[in-house]
């Protein structure tokens, strides 16, 4: 991708905007907008903004993992495990508790 052929002036896209829509919906490369000669903006299709936020997402909970593991908050797989078993064993037994309360 040429970011070159990709830079336009507010002006440009004021007039051409139908076009430029149409452009970037159909070859899903930004266009980058200029004002007063300089960059000031990026227009890019919605597919590839939310495509973008997803990984920002993503990277945000790497992130996040990251420093858990760095800060020792962390737990072993059998815990997690433990936990998860003796909270669905709750709920089954507060299920069985509102089947009987209803009969």
């Amino acid at each position: 991708m040429r970011y070159s052929t990709q830079i336009k002036p507010i002006s440009y896209v004021k007039a051409h905007a139908a076009e430029l829509l149409d452009r970037i919906t159909e070859e899903r490369e930004p266009i980058i907008i200029t004002q007063n000669g300089e960059a000031r903006a990026v227009l890019v299709d919605v597919h590839s903004y939310e495509s973008s936020q997803e990984t920002m997402a993503l990277l945000k909970i790497l992130a996040i993992g990251e420093k858990q593991i760095a800060s020792e908050q962390t737990h072993s797989l059998a815990e997690v495990v433990a936990d998860l078993r003796a909270q669905r064993l709750g709920k089954n037994e507060r299920s069985e508790e509102d089947n009987q309360a209803v009969a």
